[in-house]
């Protein structure tokens, strides 16, 4: 076993969002497993400089990689990941997650060849994207999955569509890794799941730190108000958002708030992104993923086929003219369709941009949330600018560590503090906070108790206490059971072989000489001799058993060759050895035949000498006694009786010469037979 395999050090790096929002990608590292959690891009940065720190780690040594969900800090460093990097390990998501994040990387890779000016800053191509899918692999909600010792089975997110929260188990030892997660039902996703095992270390995202979210209902009555009073002036309405997410739950509000106000029907709603008619296939698809009340409605009408909302592909069919709502893509005003409206509209005063989703540093969205007086256009102009649920959850599972990642340094830190307040006056629950930067190793120690279980012929009959079991110990990844040998074929993958080893050696010594060097190493042999059948005048072979019969050795002396049988085994092979020993020992020091003890007969020969010899007393000199392959023959004036030397079973055609040799051979038997 590799002494990482048995070290109890859990180690977590992030690479990626460790005191910063953005580019998602986490390093953990237990008993010898590897795996990386979300490979995501920073949606301030471009090129090499927006992608994790992964050359922290040996990424060919990674075993998996989970995928929570299709967003680009996420999941936009994936298909570079898996192309242009020696990873080769296995990367699972769920299946609506895989299905969006094939249109959502496509129009990431045609929005940075339109807005990056470089091709050394394009970090992958739609081959390296196409290419990628075939290596992603795809899992159930729920669904438990086993790679190399790691068992890992994901939980529903809300946040969007095909979110999910994946629940980690090493060796015993769970972690529960959130991604981004909402404990809040939405109008079409459900909330995120709360998981029925508490985990052992909680790495959870702390993007809003310690913000109060208002309700749903406040917050889309805030969102509506907003919409409708830079309509009622005559104004535009942007609304950045991501081409899928949180767009469709903004489109949802928005056609049902249009129905509701007929004096806003005039007033077009446009969703402008390449994606938009794809991405509702998409949302049609999966309707099994969102709440209840979707799932109802579906019965009947669509949903997503929106009343009031036009999709609007480019810029170029967009006629600008009077108040209207656009929601269009990217979410945080980077480069893109969203980009183009802000500058074209942010210089009149009666317009307005409604920012409805997380915004990180070094991006246009965060930037205006300031009010600036001014801002950068892409050409380099500058224009006037005149336009609680983590706590719950994290209390709900109450784990012994709490990891927090995807947060700004500031936020992440006051609510690390939060929540170590509120704990403080609880005696009995202890939790450990941590926020680790980027590349900053965390270690954790978790002591396993390793237990064996009992299967098969040993578990039929319970040991009782302080009995000695003896069996095969058996570890699969990090599960331990210990069976009979005979059980290896059932239990395992294993089969129980048996290794049956000969050696040959010359020996041209007495068969006295040799049993005399193989009794100084035990005393314990028997002596059978083997005569040739076919050819009587040929010199009897001897077959010795030694050491209990473990070793079985063949002397031929007609020739003058010496065969050593034995199962191999550690034992047994040390027994043959000394053997081998003894008889080389016999071959070169010969002693005189007189000075050598005699060989003593074995029982069952005495046994059948002393028969022949009463019989032949009994029956006279005329009776003719004669033992062959176990059978001893007595005829006496032509009647003939038969006995079974190993039974004792007496045959005869007469039964007084069958009471006479019944009764020779129970007094011989009686007399011959070792007192216990």
């Amino acid at each position: 076993m590799a002494e990482e395999d048995s070290s109890d050090v859990l180690t977590f790096m992030p690479l990626g969002a460790g005191q910063e929002v953005g580019r998602s990608c986490h390093y953990l590292q237990f008993k010898g497993k590897r795996i990386m959690l979300d490979c995501g891009i920073h949606p301030g940065m471009h090129g090499v400089d927006a992608l994790p720190f992964v050359d922290a780690v040996d990424i060919e040594d990674l075993d998996l990689l989970l995928v929570t969900h299709f967003h680009l800090d996420h999941c936009g460093a994936l298909p570079w990941l898996l192309e242009k990097t020696a990873f080769r390990g296995r990367c699972f998501m769920t299946h609506a997650t895989k299905s969006i994040y094939r249109m959502l990387i496509g129009d990431f890779i045609k929005i940075a060849k339109y807005g990056s000016g470089s091709e050394s800053r394009i970090l992958y191509t739609e081959e390296d994207l196409e290419r990628s899918m075939n290596k992603i692999e795809v899992i159930d909600f729920h669904e438990q999955k086993d790679v190399n010792g790691i068992k890992f089975w994901p939980y529903v997110a809300g946040h969007v569509l095909g979110a999910c929260m994946f629940m980690i188990e090493i060796a015993g030892v769970r972690i529960l890794y959130t991604g981004d997660f909402s404990r809040l039902e939405d109008r079409h996703l459900c909330a995120a799941e709360l998981p029925n095992i508490t985990p052992d270390v909680l790495i959870c995202e702390s993007t809003y730190g310690t913000q109060m979210h208002e309700s749903r209902e406040i917050r889309e009555k805030r969102f509506t108000s907003t919409v409708h009073e830079i309509v009622a002036r005559g104004g535009r309405c942007l609304i950045p958002a991501f081409a899928l997410g949180r767009a469709q739950e903004l489109l949802l509000i928005l056609d049902e708030y249009w129905e509701q106000h007929p004096e806003l029907n005039d007033i077009p709603v446009y969703y402008a992104s390449a994606l938009a008619k794809k991405c509702m296939a998409v949302y049609q698809t999966f309707v099994s993923g969102m709440n209840k009340k979707i799932q109802r409605q579906i019965a009947t009408s669509n949903p997503f086929v929106f009343k009031h909302v036009s999709y609007l592909k480019s810029i170029d069919h967009f006629d600008d003219v009077g108040p209207c709502v656009v929601l269009a893509s990217p979410g945080m005003l980077q480069p893109g369709l969203s980009r183009e409206l802000f500058e074209t509209w942010c210089t009149d005063s009666k317009n307005g941009c409604i920012v409805a989703g997380y915004c990180v540093e070094g991006t246009l969205a965060k930037h205006i949330l300031s009010e600036p007086e001014e801002i950068v256009a892409l050409n380099g102009q500058k224009l006037p600018m005149r336009l609680q649920q983590t706590s719950t959850f994290i209390r709900a599972l109450k784990p012994p560590h709490l990891v927090l990642v995807h947060g700004e340094i500031n936020e992440m830190n006051r609510l690390k503090a939060a929540i170590i307040r509120q704990y403080e006056d609880e005696p009995d629950f202890k939790i450990e906070v941590h926020n680790p930067r980027n590349t900053e190793a965390l270690t954790l120690h978790f002591r396993g108790q390793k237990t064996a279980k009992v299967v098969g012929q040993l578990a039929i009959n319970p040991p009782a206490d302080n009995d000695i079991i003896s069996g095969i110990l058996v570890r699969r990844n990090f599960n331990y059971h210990l069976l009979h040998p005979n059980d290896l074929n059932t239990y395992t993958e294993l089969s129980n072989s048996r290794l049956t080893q000969r050696e040959s050696l010359y020996y041209d010594g007495s068969l006295a000489l040799l049993i005399h060097n193989l009794k100084q190493l035990t005393s314990e042999l028997t002596v059978n001799e083997q005569k040739d059948v076919k050819d009587p005048t040929v010199a009897p072979s001897h077959v010795i058993q030694i050491f209990d019969g473990e070793i079985t050795v063949n002397f031929h002396s007609n020739t003058h060759v010496i065969i050593i049988d034995w199962t191999s085994n550690p034992v047994n092979d040390m027994y043959a050895d000394a053997v081998v020993s003894a008889v080389l020992h016999a071959q070169t020091n010969p002693v005189p035949e007189k000075s050598l003890p005699q060989i003593e007969d074995s029982t069952e020969e005495l046994k059948i000498k002393a028969m022949q010899g009463a019989l032949h007393d009994i029956c006279g000199q005329n009776a003719r006694v004669k033992f062959e392959e176990g059978i001893i023959t007595a005829e006496v004036d032509g009647k003939t009786a038969k006995i079974d030397v190993n039974t004792m079973n007496i045959s005869c055609t007469d039964p007084n010469l069958q009471h006479l040799v019944t009764s020779v051979c129970q007094k011989l038997n009686a007399t011959l037979t070792p007192i216990p």
